[in-house]
């Protein structure tokens, strides 16, 4: 997923999480003392904790993101954020520490019993679970929010999991196509069970239940793209104001019963979401009080990171997760001369690791120089490095320039660079491949795209990044695993099945015959080691291609913001837990 990553294990540690009664603080409420602040505090823990109903907590982001419809979103910032006003079927854990891999039942009352050889899983719908306007929820509901999900002509941003692996008919359309359209390939048999039919078996399709496309949506009030304005909350917040690209507010869900949500604790009456604010000035808020969260989750930008490092008092307010993401860049067969191997081979020999590092904010704040896609944290990693930058990591210029003799372009070539605008650090990253590889005569044009569209519109649509108009060499990206395996890592950033017309997919430079074979040979295997084994295979065949540039397994410096509560770094997201945060009363 997108800025995102999480691991399947068994809980060390349990956090008992006291259901509070969603109502508003009163005047007599019991004020809450922060407890003293220390740096990483809320790495492991709860930082502040408080079972304190009441407040606003108030969030900002520098840029937009896809959608805040559970349908059509792939950034792992939204699938945090999602949980307070969407349910699906399960969920992970929201606890602090390992116990966060871990997934329990959500608007479902038990994870996915499987059938058929694990080709079937049925799922029943807890009691008592309604809508924001009071309607019960049914599992229809939940198949509708699936169904809806899959066409990745309307609904273009997100995973295709459900498409590729449910046992749909040859001639499904989906209901934006045909409002009658229906499939045997999930059953709802009554208003309380759901039952998934797939191709082939797959043992982990709790993961899948995980997924926000299983967050309900009632058919009748589904407005197709512009759903987004006014998503039909499950959870215990719904939407009170939205302004495309400027912001939202959340306030309270009068019909969401705590007595059927043992995860949520619910404790803010309202979420105030600013969108478009400068990324400098968000730390700053951070650092002054006058913000809680940047939900963007990659940590602070570097002009802040002098101060915080330096200054004891702020970074009492700061942690530094390690994640299981990886921060590179997609190098495009389709635009030439990227169509001759020797030319992208130049590219990843000529690439600066040290200032790919330093966009991100140095080894400290930003991570480990990588050498494959794959980060450490995921089973099967296998250290590899094909393309060594030599021994400072500053790049191997005889090589580079080797590799252009060979494709033909001994004095260099031209190529355009998209990154995300509104990302300095993704900025920062360009301008490093600029400096760095012309070195050897490549000379790097950058573009900066808004960030809502760079996958839909922009880098991950075809037609667009491949036009000879409009062409797109090189692309930042950034990934984290949907789940820390092999196929919750790589198979939405390589293989070549996921890439779309429509436009929204990760994969932007990945199309190789091989490695699809690959991943469905890791898919079927049941030999944990074997499989874990084809996983690192399939990371090293891509690094082969030279089609990945990987720059940083990430960490990341994060603020949190004084006078926030319950404060976790959540591991399944490598961000705050936005779902138990409150405010001090």
């Amino acid at each position: 997923m997108r800025n995102k990553g999480r691991v399947l294990a068994a809980a060390s540690a349990v956090f008992a999480l006291a259901v509070t009664a969603a109502c508003g603080s009163g005047d007599d409420t019991p004020k809450t003392q922060e407890v003293k602040p220390e740096f990483n505090a809320a790495l492991t823990s709860v930082f502040n904790p408080s079972d304190k109903p009441g407040g606003t907590l108030k969030m900002a982001i520098s840029s937009d993101w896809d959608s805040v419809d559970p349908g059509d979103t792939y950034y792992g910032l939204s699938w945090n954020l999602v949980r307070l006003y969407g349910r699906s079927l399960v969920m992970f854990k929201p606890v602090p520490g390992s116990g966060s891999s871990e997934l329990v039942p959500d608007l479902a009352d038990s994870l996915g019993v499987p059938s058929d050889g694990g080709k079937t899983w049925t799922y029943k719908l807890r009691a008592g679970v309604k809508f924001e306007d009071g309607t019960p929820i049914t599992s229809k509901d939940v198949k509708y929010g699936v169904m809806r999900s899959m066409d990745k002509e309307v609904l273009v941003n997100g995973y295709t999991y459900f498409n590729d692996t449910l046992a749909l008919e040859a001639d499904y359309k989906g209901p934006f196509k045909d409002k009658a359209a229906d499939t045997k390939a999930i059953e709802t048999p009554d208003d309380q069970t759901i039952v998934f039919h797939l191709k082939q078996a797959f043992g982990g399709f709790d993961y899948f239940a995980m997924l926000p496309a299983t967050v309900p949506v009632p058919a009748a009030k589904d407005t197709g793209v512009k759903y987004k304005e006014h998503v039909v909350a499950s959870g215990p917040y719904m939407f009170d104001t939205y302004e495309a690209g400027k912001g939202f507010t959340l306030k309270r869900n009068p019909n969401w019963d705590k007595a059927t949500d043992p995860n949520r604790k619910a404790l803010p009456d309202a979420y105030d979401v600013k969108i478009g604010l400068n990324a400098d000035d968000i730390d700053n808020q951070l650092i002054s009080g006058d913000l809680h969260v940047d939900i963007a989750g990659t940590g602070v930008q570097p002009a802040a990171l002098p101060k915080v490092l330096q200054n004891n008092d702020i970074k009492a307010y700061a942690d530094n997760p390690a994640v299981a993401r990886l921060w590179y860049t997609s190098i495009n067969p389709k635009v030439a001369p990227f169509d001759k191997k020797e030319c992208r081979e130049a590219v990843m020999y000529a690439m600066d690791r040290t200032s790919y590092q330093a966009a991100f904010g140095g080894e400290f704040a930003g991570g480990q120089i990588a050498t494959s896609i794959m980060p450490p944290q995921i089973p099967g990693y296998a250290p590899t490095d094909i393309y060594p930058a030599g021994a400072d990591k500053k790049g191997d210029l005889d090589k580079a320039k080797a590799a252009l003799q060979a494709c033909g372009k001994p004095d260099g070539f031209d190529v355009t660079m998209g990154f995300r605008a509104e990302r300095p650090k993704e900025k920062a990253t360009a301008e490093a491949f600029q400096q760095a590889l012309a070195r050897v005569g490549i000379k790097v044009t950058l573009k900066g795209f808004p960030t809502g569209d760079y996958f839909s519109l922009y880098a991950g649509k075809p037609s667009y990044r491949n036009s000879p108009s409009t062409g797109l060499g090189l692309m930042t990206n950034g990934w984290g695993a949907d789940w820390n395996d092999g196929f919750g890592f790589l198979s939405q950033i390589v293989d070549s099945r996921v890439i779309r017309d429509s436009g929204g997919s990760s994969n932007l430079s990945v199309m190789l015959p091989e490695v699809d074979a690959l991943i469905d040979q890791a898919v079927a295997e049941t030999d944990v080691k074997k499989r874990e084994a084809l996983w690192a295979q399939v990371d090293k065949r891509v690094m082969e291609e030279a089609v990945i540039l990987p720059g940083v397994w990430a960490k990341a410096l994060t603020l949190r913001g004084k006078g926030a509560t319950n404060v976790f770094v959540n591991e399944a997201f490598g961000q705050y837990d936005y779902l138990s945060m409150g405010v001090a009363q």
